[in-house]
């Protein structure tokens, strides 16, 4: 299959998102789309799948000229969209979620869920991966779900999968596994478009590269011949010679420390603390416990055992409402489901947890709130048409600013940011490192949860490592190296002994 859009256009209202896209993909190649947030790769492909219709241009299948209906006569024609937010029914099964509306019914018009059965661990099975079809899928992990998904695609006979931030959630391992899928199914004949703001995933996996910056496609690129700095250099417009800024802290007092904190089988004995003007970061593998550390501090979920202070006083966190009055700030993992109201506006959002600031005699004044909100989407350089549109249409790295805004906004001392550039493009993720170094000059400490250890590394002054549960090490950033923190990350120590 050999698909090709040309000059492709889409505005909603007055924002126009493509100005004029060009894209080609085969079977049986790895083609890479990049681009800042907001650049226009989820619209286009939305348009390609028929969910949006076009503007202006054309879409060529094999040399015909085709517009899709929708996503299900995409999926007819060969064409499958993996999105970033997959919609699993986390209670049903593997083959009941498989199967969805695609039952297979026997000659009496009953589901023949035998058949099912052998038809789902057929697919995951060329997957090479081994899933019990009968559990719950939300009791699996999410790189387990990203395969069930792909062996959805295949049972549809998809001749091209588009993948939207595949290994956003995954780990190491996992991505690993995800990669020798997709080159497997690429020597069968099936192509994939791959989204993703990773830049060296791109290099391991992609055959091509096709860069998109404000609505139009850039450049296209075999991935042999082109250098990182140059994809850069396309995506923001310019160039970014230090990708993280630096950092020349002043720590003051102790604004924040944690002492025995413990939630049976969760984690135990957790004692750190951090400064004023100190970035500290959090590093272990997926499932160690870290958000789980987080979220405890905040409010939101207990704890059995421990103190926290804050400036060197005890404090009772029992809701994150208690946090707040406490002067911490939370930028959640899951933005769209913690971090936002999602219909509603930006300026709703950001003003969120900071409302009482703007009462005078009983009344919000406008005005006030207004210029608030104004400036900090000019600070963040939130791509949107103005602070009333709703944070549900804006790219997910805008979100995750409109997040970061709430809590800049509402004069934390104390934030914890996890995963704080997740989902978020090489231009995004600079400001945002940018924006942690003012605040940090400001005197606000910073707990940064990070699965990014190149960014950890960058822009942390200490890495507290957690495995199972417990912190097995606070080390210097300035003497840390990858394959310490991974040492400690995995339980062993750097004196050679197993934690």
């Amino acid at each position: 299959m050999k698909i090709e859009m040309k000059n492709i256009s889409k505005s909603f209202g007055t924002n126009k998102v493509l100005a004029g896209v060009n894209f080609t993909i085969r079977s049986g190649e790895v083609h890479a789309l990049m681009g800042e947030n907001g650049a226009g790769k989820s619209t286009l492909m939305n348009i390609l799948t028929g969910l949006y219709g076009d503007d202006g241009g054309e879409i060529y299948i094999d040399g015909h000229k085709t517009k899709f209906k929708g996503p299900l006569d995409a999926e007819q024609h060969g064409i499958s969209f993996i999105h970033q937010e997959m919609n699993n029914f986390l209670e049903m099964s593997v083959v009941d979620n498989m199967f969805l509306n695609k039952e297979i019914k026997n000659k009496f018009g009953i589901m023949d869920e035998n058949k099912m059965r052998e038809k789902a661990k057929f697919y995951l099975d060329k997957l090479g991966t081994s899933i019990d079809v009968n559990k719950a899928i939300g009791t699996l992990s999410v790189g387990r779900q990203q395969m069930i998904e792909i062996a959805k695609s295949l049972m549809t006979n998809a001749k091209i999968i588009i993948m939207d931030e595949p290994t956003a959630a995954l780990t190491e391992n996992e991505i690993e596994q995800l990669f020798g899928v997709v080159r497997e199914l690429k020597k069968q004949g099936v192509g994939f478009i791959y989204i993703s703001h990773r830049m060296e995933e791109i290099f391991k996996i992609a055959d091509k590269v096709t860069v998109m910056r404000d609505g139009i496609s850039i450049n296209e690129y075999a991935t042999k011949d082109v250098t990182m700095k140059q994809l850069v250099r396309d995506m923001v417009g310019r160039e970014i010679d230090d990708f993280y800024p630096n950092r020349q802290p002043h720590f003051g007092n102790v604004s924040l420390e944690v002492q025995h904190l413990t939630e049976n089988n969760v984690f135990k004995d957790v004692n750190f603390q951090v400064h004023e003007g100190e970035i500290l970061a959090f590093s272990g593998l997926m499932g160690a416990g870290r958000t789980e550390i987080m979220r405890s501090i905040f409010g939101i979920d207990p704890h059995n055992e421990g103190k926290i202070l804050i400036d060197g006083k005890e404090v009772h966190i029992h809701s994150p409402q208690e946090a707040i009055k406490h002067q911490i700030g939370f930028l959640t993992e899951n933005r769209k489901d913690e971090g936002l109201i999602l219909n509603d506006s930006l300026r709703d959002n950001i003003v969120l947890p900071s409302i009482n600031g703007f009462v005078k005699h009983g009344i919000i004044d406008d005005n006030a709130v207004n210029d608030f909100t104004n400036m900090l989407l000019k600070r963040l350089s939130v791509k949107a048409q103005s602070a009333e549109v709703s944070a549900k249409s804006l790219s997910g790295g805008n979100q995750q600013k409109v997040v970061l805004a709430k809590w800049v906004g509402s004069g934390s001392r104390v934030l914890i940011l996890d995963e704080p550039t997740r989902g978020v493009d090489v231009g995004a993720k600079r400001e945002i490192y940018d924006l942690m170094n003012e605040l940090t000059d400001r005197n606000v400490a910073i707990i940064m949860i990070s699965s990014d250890l190149p960014e950890v590394l960058g822009m942390s002054d200490k890495i507290a490592v957690v495995y199972e549960g417990r912190i097995t090490g606070i080390i210097d950033t300035k003497t840390a190296t990858q394959e310490s923190v991974m040492t400690l990350a995995t339980g062993g120590s750097n004196d050679g002994r197993a934690n």
